[in-house]
């Protein structure tokens, strides 16, 4: 299967392009830059980075090089967790605004709670970028639902999304349930599950059904759960494959097959991450 999807075809979630570029580990700067850029011009229109990658000006250059506004681009960064004190947060936002190369961020991330975190002290910086205009929206990644009820309680701005690790080997059906409570949308890294969806038969025979890849089963299944997924890609042939998952419909049966896999497998599991 090969098509030309246009951006208009790609479901948003509150604002957020419902399947974007992940750029995590992708830190050649040549290929990254050009994996953006390649991203882009194909039609994505979602990018996601962090002070972390250390990749920021490779993105950066990546949205400079390709021919598509940066106002019709949702972009994304992190602030990591030795910059999540309220004075740190401040300065390195803006140092990561200037790496990129841009105004504003469609999205700034607390990327874990985790060392410097204090929910009162590096929100409250959150929501002072946010009422600079220096971020359009005030995101957490790798919240539990109590302290993701606990953000939303002490920023003065409204969460728009948690992005954690989703894929049918880590379903997550209670963080899922609790953002849904509080109107914050799901945003899913590692949605391929760092490729294991490719060993997977349930998602093999769907995918043989379908005429399509296993990567394109999965985001398809991530869809149809209402989740927004940045599978990271770096070749044209990926990131095609992945944009592509687009035209892919899945069926009641498919999605009650990929829903009954039992495995649990967690690919991103640090020693500070809120679970340990």
């Amino acid at each position: 299967m090969s098509q030309e999807i246009s951006p208009a075809t790609c479901p948003t979630a509150n604002g957020i392009p419902m399947l974007g570029l992940g750029t995590w580990q992708n830190t050649d700067p040549d290929e990254c830059a050009e994996s953006v850029r390649t991203a882009l011009e194909m039609g994505y229109r979602h990018v996601d980075t962090a002070q972390a990658y250390e990749n920021e000006a490779e993105v950066g250059a990546g949205l400079a090089r390709a021919d598509v506004d940066r106002e019709d681009v949702f972009l994304a960064t992190k602030i990591w967790i030795s910059n999540l004190a309220h004075d740190d947060v401040l300065e390195t936002a803006r140092e990561s605004l200037d790496r990129l190369g841009v105004d504003y961020f469609d999205l700034l991330y607390v990327h874990w709670p985790a060392r410097t975190y204090e929910p009162e002290e590096t929100l409250s910086a959150f929501s002072k970028l946010y009422d600079e205009g220096l971020i359009r929206n005030v995101g957490v990644s790798n919240f539990l639902p109590e302290q993701l009820e606990e953000a939303i309680d002490v920023c003065d701005a409204p969460i728009l999304a948690n992005q954690v690790e989703l894929h049918p080997m880590l379903p997550q059906p209670d963080l899922r349930e609790a953002c849904e409570r509080h109107d914050v949308e799901v945003v899913a890294y590692s949605p391929l599950a760092r490729g294991a969806v490719f060993d997977r038969p349930e998602i093999q025979a769907i995918a043989d059904k379908h005429d399509a890849s296993e990567a394109q089963v999965s985001l398809a299944w991530l869809r149809e759960k209402g989740v927004t997924a940045i599978p990271k890609a770096t070749g044209e042939a990926h990131i095609r494959d992945n944009w592509e998952s687009l035209a892919v419909e899945l069926d009641e049966a498919d999605i009650d097959a990929i829903d009954a896999i039992e495995e649990t497998n967690r690919e991103v599991d640090p020693g500070f991450a809120p679970w340990n």
